[in-house]
C-alpha cells in the first residue's frame, strides 16, 4: 500500500512540474557592473547613454534604471535623474526592445578626487547591443596603461576585466 501511495504521489508531482515553463533570463534586462577599483577611481562615477540605431539618445525613453551595490545585490534603488556607476554598482536596465548603443563617460569637471593631465572628458568606446542576441551582463571600467595609471578612458565589454576576481559572495 505505502509503493502504491507513493507511485500515485510521485506520477502527480511529476505531471505538475511537467508544466512549468523552463527557465529562462527577461532578454530585455541587462546588468552594468562596474567592479571596484582603488578608493578614490571609485569616487569617479561615469554616466551612460543610449543610443538608438539612427543615433538618438534614447538613455530615459528606451530604458528604466535602478542600481544596487556589489556587497549588497539585493538591495534595488531606482535611479532618480540620472543613470551613473561608482565602483562596485550594479545596473539593472529594463530595455525595451530593440538594438542599441551603449557608452559611458565623465566630464573633466566630475573627475574629482582624479587628475589626469591634461584634463579631458572621458569616454568609452561603443558597445552594440541587440535585445534579440543579448548579453546578460557588461562590465564597465576604468584603462589603465601597462603600468597600471589611468589613462582617463573607460572599457565597456561583455567580459570581465583581467584584474576582475570571481568570488563567491557571502549571501545572509
Amino acid at each position: 500500500m505505502k509503493k502504491l501511495t507513493a507511485l500515485i504521489f510521485l506520477l502527480l508531482a511529476s505531471s505538475v512540474f511537467s508544466e512549468l515553463p523552463p527557465v529562462k533570463f527577461n532578454p530585455w534586462e541587462i546588468l552594468i557592473y562596474r567592479p571596484e577599483n582603488s578608493s578614490s577611481m571609485n569616487e569617479v562615477r561615469c554616466w551612460l547613454k543610449i543610443e538608438d540605431e539612427q543615433g538618438n539618445d534614447v538613455t530615459y525613453t528606451a530604458a528604466k534604471g535602478s542600481y544596487a551595490w556589489a556587497s549588497t545585490p539585493k538591495e534595488f534603488t531606482n535611479y532618480q535623474k540620472s543613470y551613473y556607476l561608482s565602483g562596485g554598482m550594479i545596473m539593472h536596465l529594463y530595455l525595451k526592445k530593440g538594438r542599441y548603443t551603449f557608452s559611458v563617460s565623465t566630464p573633466k569637471d566630475s573627475q574629482y578626487p582624479l587628475k589626469i593631465n591634461p584634463p579631458k572628458d572621458w569616454t568609452s568606446n561603443r558597445f552594440e547591443y541587440d535585445t534579440e542576441n543579448p548579453a546578460k551582463v557588461l562590465f564597465v571600467y576604468p584603462a589603465a596603461n601597462d603600468n597600471g595609471f589611468y589613462t582617463g578612458e573607460w572599457i565597456i565589454d561583455y567580459r570581465a576585466p583581467k584584474f576582475y576576481k570571481f568570488t563567491k559572495p557571502l549571501m545572509k
